[in-house]
Order: C-alpha cells, then sequence, then structure tokens
C-alpha cells in the first residue's frame, strides 16, 4: 500500500502531474460533446433541408 500512496504522490510533482491529467481528461470530454453537439446540430439542418426540397417538388 505504501508503494502505491508513493507512486500517487509522484515524488514532489504530484500537483502538476494531476492536475494535467485532470484538464486532459476535462479537455477530451468537452471535445466529444462538441463534436457530438456540432453533428446533431449539422443533422437537424440537413433534415430541414431535405424537408425543405422535398416540399418544393
Amino acid at each position: 500500500m505504501e508503494a502505491f500512496l508513493t507512486w500517487l504522490a509522484m515524488g514532489k510533482y504530484a500537483l502538476y502531474v494531476w492536475s494535467s491529467f485532470g484538464l486532459t481528461v476535462a479537455v477530451v470530454l468537452l471535445n466529444i460533446h462538441w463534436a457530438r453537439r456540432s453533428f446533431r446540430d449539422a443533422s437537424e439542418v440537413a433534415r430541414r433541408r431535405l424537408a425543405m426540397r422535398r416540399s418544393d417538388q
């Protein structure tokens, strides 16, 4: 158990290492969220355009 706690502490760099890790995870998750939202919005615009084309014909 002591070895694991020592590993978690990362020497004197734990604050830098874990905050960098946390920030990276947050950015990746936000990127996934924004990509899904952008895809959903683009799909909705495409559906509306198709519906307008079909109603014009």
